[in-house]
């Protein structure tokens, strides 16, 4: 078949154009893919945004701001900026992590009896009351005896307090604010919750950080929030152990010299 000029430029300007209508725009002659808008898009509709031509526009106009100021970046050469080509690495790096670990949690979702389970072992693991202790810490095990002898002969607890390891309670006269049993050690909770109103523990109570003097100021019930309430936070300290298993289990795997 023999074109002829006009029939040429027409077959020309039909193969050309939708090679052209991929592009939303050109920035120095540089295209900007139709696809490039499709994330934009699709994260609008999913905060309740309609698909308009005003939407789309806005979309174009945020494209091109954003390929001039590459192209700018690139024209200074910050794309050969080794600081800046750590941090396209690390960037590059944190989505391939993000992408893997979102991938597992949707293979291997945290379901309503996940988060309910832990939820009651929650529950249970702070108690029914909740407790007002002031304490003293100490290195050694014989300091920690000497003061309470001292309480025992009238010495006041807020003085003693003043001396303690735990810099944080020392200046408060030893006073911890209120806590439930999940809150402290193992060791401390057993010793908190044999305690009456006004007792102080008349032998010290060991735990990984020392030697403690504990006084029962007063007791009340514990008001642990609903499920609903925090439905969404134990939901996501699940996805985050998940991870941290998942992660193990391939350094487990791994082999690592």
């Amino acid at each position: 078949m023999t074109f002829k000029p006009a029939h040429l430029l027409v077959a020309l300007l039909v193969t050309a154009l939708p090679a052209m209508a991929q592009n939303i725009a050109t920035v120095n002659g540089k295209g900007i893919p139709a696809s490039k808008q499709e994330p934009y898009l699709k994260q609008a509709k999913a905060q309740g945004q309609k698909d308009t031509p005003e939407l789309r526009a806005m979309i174009k106009e945020r494209l091109v701001g954003t390929e001039v100021l590459l192209q700018a970046a690139e024209k200074a050469g910050f794309s050969k900026n080794e600081d800046v080509k750590l941090q396209i690495e690390m960037a590059r790096q944190q989505i391939l992590v993000q992408s893997l670990m979102k991938a597992h949690i949707e293979k291997n979702p945290i379901s309503d009896a996940d988060i309910k389970a832990a939820y009651e072992t929650a529950k249970a693991q702070n108690g029914e009351n909740e407790y007002h202790p002031y304490h003293i810490l100490f290195d050694k095990e014989d300091d920690a005896k000497a003061a309470i002898s001292k309480l025992k002969a009238g010495a006041k607890f807020e003085e003693l307090a003043k001396a303690s390891k735990d810099q944080g309670s020392a200046g408060k006269g030893g006073d911890l604010d209120w806590i439930s049993q999940a809150n402290v050690p193992p060791e401390f909770a057993t010793a908190l919750a044999a305690l009456k109103k006004g007792q102080f523990t008349e032998t010290p109570v060991k735990t990984n950080a020392g030697f403690h003097i504990i006084k029962l100021d007063d007791t009340r019930p514990l008001k642990f929030p609903a499920l609903e309430e925090v439905k969404q936070q134990v939901g996501d300290g699940l996805v985050q152990e998940k991870i941290r298993a998942y992660q193990q289990t391939l350094i487990k795997q791994a082999v690592i010299k």
